[in-house]
C-alpha cells in the first residue's frame, strides 16, 4: 500500500475518533484501547475546558472596558468565588470517583442514585453560601482591600454571584455525572450552550446596547448567571429524558442516606483539597493588593489568561480521573496507572508549548484586555513569570486527579496543605511584602509552590497506595 493511502486511512481513522468523542460513544472504557479511550474521552473534556477558559476571559474582556477599578473588582469577587468552585469541584471528585466506579462494575442504576444525591448535596451548600454573600457583598469587598469607591460602585457584581452560585454548583457536579459515566460529549455541549449565551448577552447588559438596560458590572454577573441557569436546566433535561449511559428515573428521587454519607466522606477530601487551594488564592490576592489597584487589576487579567491555557489541561486530567476509577471498578488497577502516565506526557507536551507562547509574548496577551500601561506592565511581568512552571502544573494536575479518581482525595488534600499554605503563602509574603519585590515575589511564589507540588504527587503516586482504595 502506498504512503499517501496509509496517510489518507489514519486520517479518515482519526475523523471517525473525532466524531465519536464529540457526538457520543457507548465505547466500554474499560476494555478499550487506553490511547484511543484517552482520545476519545479527552477531546470532549478539553473543548468543554476551553469554553469554561471562554467563560474567564469573555467577562473580563468586556469588564476591562470598565476601567481598572472594576476589574480589580471582579479580581476580588473571583478569588473569593473558588471557595465555591472549591465545594462544587470537591463534590465533582466524589461524584466522579462513586459514578465511575458503578459504570465500571455495570451497574448504571445505582450511578444515577449517586447522582441525584450529589445534586442535593450540592444544594444544601449553595443555600449556605448564598444568603450571607448577597448581604454582605459590600462589606467583603472593603474587607479584600477594596476601596470605599470601588465596594460602593461595584457591590452588585459579588451580591449576584454569590446569591447564584446554585446554578455554579449544580452545573459542576451534574457536569461531573456525564464526565464520570462517559458520556463527555454531553458535558462539553452543556459548556457550550451556557457561553454562547453568555457571550451575546455580556455586551448587552453591561453597555446597554438596543433595548437593554446598561447595567455596567452587574450585567456580567447576570450575563452569567443567566447562561450558567439556562445550562442547568438543559442538563435536567438530558438526565431525565435523554437515552445515554445514566439517566435519573423516578425511584433515582429519594434522598438514600448511606449515599449521601459516602458522598459527602469522599467530598470532605476534595473539597478539603480544593479550599485549600483556593482559600490561599484568597490570602494571594489579599497580600498582592498591598501594591495597588494596578498590580491587582494586572494579576486579575493575567490570571484569567493563565486560566484560559490551564482549563484544557484540565479537561485531560478529568479524562485520566475518569479512567482511573472506571478501571479501578472492573480490576484492572494497572490499567488504571499507565492512563495516568500517558495522559501526563501528554499533557505535559501541550502546556509546554503554551507557557513558551505566553512567557516569549505576555504583553501581546495583556494588551488584547487592557491598555492602561501601568496595568499592562504588571500582568506581562506575572503571565511570564508564571508561565515558566507550565509544565510542572501539567503533571501535578493529571497526578492529583489520579488519586481523586480513585477515591483518595485525602493524599491531594495534604499535598495542598503543604504547598500552599506552608510553602507558598509564607513565601508570597516573605517575597512580596517583607523583601518589598510586590507582585513579582507573589509570582515567583506561585511557580517554586506548583512545581514543589507536582514533585510530591508524583514521589506519593508512585508508591502506588491508591490502588487499593476502595469506594
Amino acid at each position: 500500500m502506498s504512503l499517501k493511502k496509509l496517510k489518507d486511512l489514519d486520517l479518515l481513522e482519526l475523523w471517525i475518533d473525532v466524531k465519536e468523542a464529540i457526538g457520543g460513544t457507548e465505547r466500554d472504557f474499560t476494555e478499550a484501547s487506553l490511547g484511543k479511550a484517552i482520545f476519545i474521552l479527552a477531546v470532549p473534556m478539553v473543548l468543554e475546558m476551553i469554553m469554561e477558559s471562554v467563560f474567564a476571559v469573555v467577562d473580563i474582556f468586556f469588564v476591562s472596558k470598565l476601567g481598572a477599578d472594576a476589574v480589580a473588582t471582579v479580581g476580588i469577587t473571583e478569588s473569593a468565588m473558588t471557595i465555591v468552585y472549591a465545594i462544587g469541584m470537591g463534590l465533582s471528585v466524589a461524584t466522579t470517583a462513586l459514578v465511575s466506579r458503578r459504570i465500571g462494575e455495570k451497574n448504571k442504576k445505582q450511578a444515577g442514585v449517586v447522582a441525584f444525591q450529589a445534586m442535593l448535596v450540592g444544594l444544601f451548600f449553595s443555600i449556605c453560601i448564598a444568603i450571607p454573600g448577597a448581604l454582605f457583598a459590600k462589606k467583603f469587598l472593603e474587607l479584600m482591600g477594596a476601596t470605599a469607591l470601588m465596594a460602593e460602585q461595584g457591590y452588585l457584581y459579588p451580591a449576584i454571584m454569590f446569591g447564584s452560585n446554585v446554578v455554579i454548583m449544580q452545573l459542576f457536579i451534574i457536569n461531573a455525572v456525564f464526565r464520570s459515566s462517559g458520556d463527555a460529549a454531553i458535558s462539553m455541549r452543556v459548556m457550550w450552550l451556557a457561553n454562547i449565551i453568555n457571550i451575546i448577552l455580556d455586551p448587552l447588559l453591561i453597555f446597554g446596547y438596543g433595548p437593554f438596560p446598561e447595567l455596567g458590572l452587574a450585567g456580567a454577573a447576570i450575563a452569567t448567571s443567566i447562561g450558567r441557569g439556562l445550562a442547568v436546566l438543559y442538563q435536567f433535561y438530558v438526565l431525565f429524558k435523554g437515552h445515554h449511559r445514566i439517566r435519573l428515573y423516578w425511584n433515582s428521587l429519594k434522598i438514600r442516606i448511606k449515599v449521601m454519607q459516602n458522598l459527602v466522606k469522599i467530598s470532605g477530601g476534595g473539597i478539603l483539597q480544593n479550599l485549600i487551594a483556593t482559600s490561599s488564592w484568597v490570602l494571594l490576592v489579599r497580600i498582592i493588593a498591598v501594591s495597588g489597584p494596578e498590580a491587582l487589576a494586572g494579576y486579575t487579567i493575567a490570571i484569567r489568561i493563565i486560566i484560559f491555557a490551564l482549563l484544557p489541561a484540565w479537561g485531560l486530567s478529568n479524562a485520566a480521573s475518569t479512567l482511573v476509577g472506571q478501571n479501578l471498578g472492573a480490576n484492572h488497577p494497572e490499567r488504571a496507572e499507565r492512563s495516568v502516565w500517558i495522559t501526563g506526557y501528554v499533557n505535559m507536551i501541550f502546556m509546554g508549548v503554551v507557557g513558551i507562547l505566553l512567557a516569549i509574548f505576555p504583553d501581546f496577551w495583556m494588551k488584547l484586555f487592557i491598555d492602561e500601561t501601568e496595568v499592562v506592565a504588571n500582568g506581562t511581568m506575572a503571565l511570564r513569570i508564571i508561565s515558566f512552571g507550565f509544565l510542572f502544573y501539567a503533571l501535578g494536575m493529571v497526578l492529583m486527579q489520579g488519586f481523586n479518581g480513585s477515591g483518595d482525595t485525602i493524599t491531594p488534600t495534604k499535598i495542598n496543605f503543604l504547598s500552599f499554605w506552608l510553602f507558598e503563602i509564607p513565601l508570597a509574603y516573605l517575597l512580596a511584602i517583607v523583601l518589598n519585590m510586590g507582585l513579582t515575589g507573589a509570582s515567583l511564589a506561585i511557580v517554586l509552590a506548583e512545581s514543589f507540588l507536582a514533585l510530591t504527587a508524583l514521589f506519593l503516586f508512585r508508591k502506588g497506595k491508591w490502588k487499593l482504595r476502595k469506594v
